[in-house]
C-alpha cells in the first residue's frame, strides 16, 4: 500500500507547525502527487485559520504548487457548530478553496445547540467516564448526517474522535451522498468492530496522516496496522496506489 496524495494536514495558518512550502516539500520528499492544506475552520479561537488571511493561504498553495511540483489543494477542516448540519464555512468562501472536510472539535465557537449536543457531552462524558446515553447518540447520529446532506462536504475528519455518533448510519448517508470517510492516522477514532460494519455501507474512504508538522507527512501506520489486521480491502480506499479520490466539492463546484 502506498500513499498517492494526503489531503488532511495542517500548517502555521491553524494548528501546525510548518509552512505550507515546508508540508509540500515534505510531501514531495516522500513521493506524493497531492497534498491538502486543510487547516482549521473559522469558528475555532484558538487554532482557526482566519478569514483576512485566505488571500495569503492561497497564495502559499499556488507557490508551493510551483515550486514542488506538487498539486497543493486549498483546503479547510471545517468544525461543525449545530445539530441542524451547521459549519463554520459557507458558500461564500467555495470559489476561493479546492477542499472541503468537516469534523467534530471540542473548543469552537458552537451554535447553542452544538454548545449542548456536542461540546457538553464531548467534555463531560470522558471526564466522568460516562457511557453517552441513547439521546447524545441519536443527536450527534443526526448531526453527522445533516451535515453530509446540507453540504457538499469531500471527507467527514476522524468520525466520532470526541464524538458519539451511530458510525453505521453515518457512513450509510456518506455512501449515498459520495462523502468519503477519512482513515486518520494520528488517533483511532473507530473500533475494528465498528470498521468491520461499516465496510458493508459500501462507503470509500481516504487516509489522512492529520500531520501537525511536517516530519508526519504522510504518516499512515496506525492505519497501516489496522489495514493489516482487518484485512482492509484496498480497492475501497481512493488516495493509494496511484489512484486519487473523486472529491465531491470539486464536483458540486462544476455542476455535476
Amino acid at each position: 500500500m502506498i500513499l498517492t496524495a494526503d489531503y488532511h494536514t495542517h500548517t502555521k495558518y491553524s494548528h501546525g507547525k510548518g509552512t505550507v512550502y515546508e508540508n509540500a516539500l515534505s510531501a514531495k520528499e516522500k513521493g506524493l502527487i497531492e497534498l491538502g492544506i486543510c487547516d482549521h475552520g473559522f469558528n475555532h479561537p484558538a487554532f482557526g485559520l482566519r478569514k483576512n488571511k485566505i488571500s495569503a493561504y492561497v497564495k502559499d498553495c499556488i507557490d508551493a504548487t510551483l515550486t514542488t511540483s506538487v498539486n497543493v489543494k486549498v483546503g479547510i477542516e471545517a468544525n461543525i457548530i449545530g445539530t441542524d448540519g451547521s459549519v463554520d464555512f459557507s458558500s461564500k468562501f467555495y470559489d476561493k478553496f479546492d477542499l472541503f472536510f468537516a469534523g467534530v472539535h471540542k473548543f469552537v465557537l458552537n451554535k447553542p445547540s452544538g454548545f449542548f449536543n456536542l461540546f457538553c457531552p464531548g467534555v463531560f462524558n470522558p471526564m466522568f467516564k460516562n457511557k453517552p446515553s441513547k439521546r447524545v447518540v441519536a443527536e450527534q447520529t443526526k448531526t453527522y448526517i445533516n451535515v453530509i446532506k446540507k453540504n457538499p462536504v469531500d471527507a467527514i475528519t476522524h468520525l466520532n474522535f470526541g464524538a458519539f455518533a451511530d458510525p453505521v448510519e453515518v457512513a450509510k448517508v456518506c455512501a449515498d451522498y459520495g462523502t468519503y470517510l477519512e482513515l486518520n492516522s494520528k488517533k483511532v477514532h473507530l473500533t475494528d468492530e465498528e470498521l468491520s460494519k461499516i465496510l458493508d455501507t459500501g462507503v470509500r474512504f481516504i487516509i489522512s496522516s492529520d500531520a501537525h508538522s511536517t516530519n508526519r507527512i504522510a504518516e499512515i501506520a496506525l492505519v497501516e496496522e489496522m489495514v493489516k489486521r482487518l484485512n482492509f480491502p484496498l480497492d475501497r480506499i481512493d488516495n493509494i496506489d496511484g489512484r486519487l479520490p473523486n472529491f465531491r466539492f470539486k464536483r458540486f463546484k462544476e455542476g455535476k
